[in-house]
């Protein structure tokens, strides 16, 4: 089947085009204009934008989140059923294409969901592959993760983890400053996966270190590691200042200030990944939920451990991020960036990002105020 989109505004590579139209066709971009071009090329179906979304509709490509635990009530823990109803959610926000996160838990556990994961891979275009938060943590920046169950990166537990995979981890957060900490960043890199730095304690020198030896990422910019002070700049000042390095951020206006992301934006422009480390809360009610091996209350939006006033993971979806990030001041095109071409450089994904021939047909149409109004995922509706 064929689709034209006409009449709105494309956002993507980090520009705004006006009056724009994309044609697809067998899940693939075949062509992109302006104006009325869109009438010399046959198409099964015509989406007029403004019919659609209102006048000054937005047609991005599809988010991308690098990190995230579930949503809709479900968690990407639990299964096969729970973890494709969380993602059924995610999609209806404009997020077509996911790494799954998981916490901390036990080695046993953490084999049984890479496992599950790494067939829902097979079978799910929509889902990425895992990303293992855990359990590579500094127990004094562990956040919402089971400190008894946090470990230094040896190389067997990494092989095991990365064979029960079976090439489908895209991405491990650990801290450099743990036992073998550098050397399995190296470990890791060369199995081709990403390395990010999180819930760490290391200062400035060690991230450089972490980064020299091949990590790309920092995971939940600001949160759980040392905060940028103006004599110690720490992780955070460290991955600004150097171009290898994106930054993950949580624009749900809680785990920062919306003038933090306008500042991270700027100052690593390019380099941000908006996410949403959403856990099963996000689309659901406020209750009682979990987080790897831990209990989270949820309310107001906001997911504490329970009993704590620890931030366990956000309720947010990359819609809302984009809606928050553009408030804080970021230029649209900059954050719809941060969504879609910025993540999938991070994975290596070139088919991915943007809305141009030859790439995959992953779209997301907004209105004006940046609402979702249709998605589509390899050319079909979602």
């Amino acid at each position: 089947m064929s689709v034209i989109v006409h009449s709105v505004r494309i956002v993507d590579g980090g520009r705004e085009t006006p009056d724009g139209w994309v044609r697809w066709e067998a899940g693939r971009i075949t062509h992109r204009g302006t104006g009325d071009g869109w009438r010399e090329h046959a198409s099964d179906v015509l989406v007029d934008a403004r019919a659609e979304a209102g006048p000054d509709a937005v047609l991005t490509p599809g988010f991308i989140d690098l990190h995230g635990h579930g949503g809709g009530g479900r968690s990407y823990e639990d299964g096969p059923d729970a973890v494709r109803a969380a993602r059924a959610l995610h999609r209806a926000h404009g997020t077509t294409r996911a790494v799954l996160s998981l916490a901390t838990a036990t080695l046993g556990d953490l084999v049984e969901r890479l496992e599950t994961i790494a067939e829902l891979a097979r079978t799910d275009p929509d889902i990425l592959g895992s990303h293992l938060e855990g359990p590579f943590l500094a127990p004094s920046h562990r956040g919402a993760h089971a400190g008894d169950l946090l470990r230094a990166p040896d190389p067997e537990t990494l092989d095991r983890l990365l064979a029960a995979g079976d090439g489908t981890v895209r991405q491990v957060t650990l801290a450099p400053e743990l036992p073998g900490g550098l050397d399995a960043v190296r470990r890791i890199v060369a199995a081709g996966v990403v390395a990010a730095v999180g819930h760490t304690a290391a200062d400035a020198a060690l991230a450089a270190e972490a980064f020299d030896a091949g990590a790309t990422v920092l995971t939940h910019a600001f949160n759980a590691m040392p905060g940028l002070h103006h004599r110690f700049p720490g992780p955070v000042g460290t991955a600004l200042a150097d171009d290898r390095v994106v930054l993950e951020i949580i624009a749900d206006g809680v785990h920062l200030h919306p003038d933090i992301v306008r500042i991270a934006a700027s100052a690593a422009a390019g380099r941000v990944a908006l996410v949403t480390d959403a856990m099963a809360a996000a689309g659901a009610a406020d209750g009682a939920y979990r987080l790897g091996a831990l209990d989270v209350e949820v309310a107001g939006g906001i997911a504490h451990v329970a009993g704590t006033d620890t931030i366990a993971g956000s309720t947010l979806t990359q819609d809302a991020a984009l809606r928050v990030a553009v408030t804080a001041g970021v230029a649209l095109p900059a954050a719809v960036h941060a969504l879609t071409q910025t993540p999938a450089r991070v994975l290596g994904l070139d088919h991915l990002g943007a809305l141009e021939p030859g790439r995959l047909a992953d779209a997301v149409l907004l209105t004006a105020d940046l609402r979702v109004a249709g998605v589509w995922l390899a050319g079909e509706p979602v």
